[in-house]
C-alpha cells in the first residue's frame, strides 16, 4: 500500500480524467470501502445491494460529484462516509415509498447502534445527524466516519490529530443528542 500523500496524488490524477489512474486508485480504495460497506451491515439478506453493489454505488457517486481536488486522506474519507450515508438514506426513502405501494428495491439499515431500527427511523436519524452537523459539525463528523465510514475510533483519532478517549466520548455525546432528537421527532 502506497504511503498517504501517494494515495492522494493518484486521486487527484484519477480525479481530473486519467483512466490509468482512476483504475489505480478505485484498486486502492476497493478493499478499504468493501471493508467498510461489510462493517455497516447494512445490507439485509436477500437485498440487492450487497456491499459490492454498495461499494460500486459510493465509487459512482465519488466519481460524478467532480470534486477539483481531493487533499488527503481525511478529506476522501470525509467524502466517502458522506457518499455513503446519502447512498443509505436514498435507499432508505425508496424503502419508504415502496411500503406506499412503490416497487423500489429495499435496503434494511442496521441503525440499531445509535436507535435507528426501520427505515423510517433511519430517516430520523439522517434529520438528526442534519441537525447535530448544524450545532456541531465535528460531532456530526465523528459519527459519518464512525458509523457511514467504517473507520474505526482510533482512525479517526489519528486523522483529527485527537486521542481516541475524546473520539469516543465525541461519539457517545453524539449518540445521545441523536437519541434525544429522534425521539423529540417521535412525539411531535
Amino acid at each position: 500500500m502506497p504511503n498517504p500523500s501517494q494515495i492522494t496524488e493518484i486521486l487527484n490524477a484519477a480525479n481530473s480524467g486519467d483512466a490509468a489512474a482512476q483504475n489505480a486508485a478505485y484498486e486502492l480504495v476497493y478493499d478499504e470501502l468493501k471493508r467498510c460497506a461489510r462493517r455497516q451491515s447494512a445490507v439485509a439478506p436477500g437485498s440487492s445491494l450487497t456491499p459490492t453493489a454498495l461499494v460500486s454505488e459510493l465509487y459512482l457517486k465519488l466519481h460524478d460529484s467532480r470534486v477539483e481536488r481531493i487533499h488527503n486522506r481525511r478529506h476522501f474519507f470525509s467524502l466517502a462516509s458522506r457518499a455513503m450515508r446519502q447512498i443509505m438514506v436514498d435507499h432508505a426513502r425508496l424503502r419508504t415509498r415502496a411500503k406506499r405501494g412503490g416497487g423500489a428495491v429495499h435496503l434494511e439499515l442496521d441503525t440499531s447502534d445509535i436507535g435507528a431500527e426501520t427505515s423510517a427511523q433511519a430517516l430520523a436519524l439522517d434529520a438528526a445527524l442534519t441537525q447535530l452537523a448544524a450545532r456541531d459539525p465535528e460531532l456530526a463528523q465523528v459519527v459519518e466516519w464512525h458509523f457511514f465510514g467504517g473507520l474505526t475510533f482510533g482512525d479517526i483519532a489519528a486523522e483529527v490529530g485527537r486521542h481516541e478517549r475524546t473520539v469516543r466520548r465525541d461519539w457517545e455525546m453524539a449518540r445521545a443528542y441523536l437519541r434525544r432528537a429522534m425521539s423529540a421527532a417521535e412525539t411531535s
